[in-house]
């Protein structure tokens, strides 16, 4: 397994009027914290791109357990508990100032060959990445 926190605080312009994060949103936070679990195993998403792979979305389920509010702090802990073949599916939880888990969800990604278009497995140098941070 390969586990990430990253913490944000709500902006202002993320909110809806009672000042709720708008559900909408929560997507843009899971790409940012997918992004930093990429980045904390030695591979930023643009080396990734740079190396003609892209990652599109086939599958996004969310679960709002509280809401998040303006300003406050949000704790996103940000799972790997699969090696990935031809998708990598990531779990995620969100947890507010007070330490209560507000939300939980899921995505699942595949790996596209940028130049082909074709769906293909993990490239072995992601591979071995995810392997070399890979906890039991």
């Amino acid at each position: 397994m390969i586990h990430t926190t990253h913490s944000l605080r709500v902006r202002y312009g993320e909110t809806d009027p009672m000042k709720y994060v708008y559900y909408g949103n929560y997507a843009e936070y899971f790409e940012i914290s997918r992004v930093e679990l990429f980045r904390s195993i030695g591979m930023s998403y643009n080396e990734i791109e740079n190396q003609g792979i892209w990652l599109p979305v086939s599958d996004y389920k969310i679960k709002y357990l509280r809401p998040a509010f303006y300003d406050e702090k949000l704790e996103i802990h940000t799972y790997v508990k699969k090696i990935p073949g031809v998708r990598i599916e990531f779990e995620y939880e969100i947890f507010n100032e007070e330490n209560i888990k507000i939300t939980e969800a899921s995505t699942t990604l595949f790996f596209l060959d940028a130049k082909t278009k074709k769906v293909i497995k993990c490239p072995d140098y992601l591979m071995k990445l995810i392997k070399e941070n890979w906890i039991e």
